[in-house]
């Protein structure tokens, strides 16, 4: 009989598993681990490391994830891995030349994290842009016309697919209004039903996604007391109603300053409100026994959904491209100038909550 698994994508604190941590895993079964930069070093070094936690689990199927998006969001990152255009930079491409990089960035990224035991990317955004984005989203996004943002989206998740990796579309039901960052505080937004559906044409187009990440936002005119992410009412209405998503939907990150009180309780709220497993990203021990104590089982519906994931991941036709395709995707995006930006939400988030590894740094220099 298969052990119950746990409904959360857990997080280790370095780029090797503490005994303590081997201990946890193995005991609450989780559904995956997420990895942050601060977990590699080298391909080496992080094929040991997912070895390491796939023992501690014991299952074939687990969830290896990262963000692999391209521009700032990279977790395999250069001079190790080759690096990757920002998807705003991709969506100033014209159409015919878009849509082909589009799939070469998909596909190029998928074949990286193959090679390493990855299976899962926290990709692509179906955010729109607007003027108030927050930087933590702007470049992260498809542009500013949704017909853009939902077929450049389409090719991405099927390039993904191809490639043996599972997709997971974010941030649901669309972020692109915020103006404030999530990893900070809350956003507000004060856009009407009708005004909405534009931020939901994205994920409506893509509503057959494997997976999807919910968005850390209040949007008073369907709830305003709950983020969608503990929402009930925004996730039935809007994520499983309106867009119609089918997927696994997975909570964004629980650690973000968006959302209030211990892990455990943000857990709770956010599985209870409909999603079918939860983000923990910072790797605490304590935090990581709060999480395995209290955190649900993945539910029925939420098995089924997880079950097709691993058909995806299983797949033996993986794609593999060739040094040809890499060269026709630099020469696509080397046509278009880069996006440029400074603003790292994660790093910042690391530094709130860990501000004494942030003065060891300091003192290093």
């Amino acid at each position: 009989m298969e052990r119950p698994v746990l409904a959360a994508m857990v997080s280790c604190r370095t780029t090797q598993l503490s005994d303590a941590e081997k201990r946890i895993f193995s005991q609450c079964n989780p559904l995956g681990l997420t990895l942050f930069s601060r977990n590699i070093k080298n391909r080496t070094q992080l094929q040991r490391l997912i070895t390491d936690f796939k023992n501690c689990v014991d299952r074939d199927d687990v969830l290896i994830a990262v963000d692999q998006e391209g521009g700032r969001v990279r977790r395999l990152a250069e001079p190790e891995w080759p690096s990757y255009a920002a998807a705003i930079t991709l969506s100033r491409l014209p159409a015919p030349q878009a849509e082909e990089a589009a799939a070469l960035h998909a596909g190029l990224i998928a074949d990286d994290l193959r090679k390493t035991g990855i299976n899962w990317n926290y990709a692509p955004v179906l955010d729109i842009a607007y003027p108030q984005t927050s930087p933590a989203i702007y470049s992260r996004t498809f542009g500013t016309d949704k017909d853009t943002v939902a077929q450049l989206g389409k090719i991405e998740i099927a390039g993904y697919i191809r490639g043996g990796v599972c997709p997971c579309i974010k941030h649901l039901p669309g972020h692109g209004r915020a103006a404030v960052d999530p990893h900070l505080q809350l956003p507000v937004l004060s856009a009407g039903w009708d005004e909405l559906q534009n931020d939901f044409y994205p994920f409506m187009a893509n509503n057959r996604a494997p997976a999807g990440m919910t968005a850390h936002i209040v949007i008073p005119a369907v709830d305003e007391r709950h983020p969608v992410t503990q929402s009930k009412t925004a996730i039935d209405t809007i994520i499983r109603g309106a867009i119609g998503f089918e997927g696994l939907l997975i909570s964004d990150a629980l650690d973000m300053h968006a959302l209030k009180g211990s892990i455990g309780e943000k857990a709770l709220a956010s599985i209870t409100a409909g999603c079918d497993c939860v983000c923990y990203a910072m790797g605490r021990e304590t935090e990581l026994e709060e999480l395995a104590a209290v955190c649900p089982l993945l539910s029925a519906p939420a098995l089924d959904r997880y079950e097709k994931i691993k058909n995806i991941i299983s797949k033996q036709d993986k794609q593999c491209c060739t040094q040809e395709d890499r060269a026709r995707y630099m020469a696509l995006i080397g046509s278009v100038p880069p996006y440029k930006e400074e603003y790292d939400a994660t790093a910042v988030l690391e530094r709130l909550n860990h501000p004494q590894s942030e003065n060891k740094e300091k003192n290093k220099c």
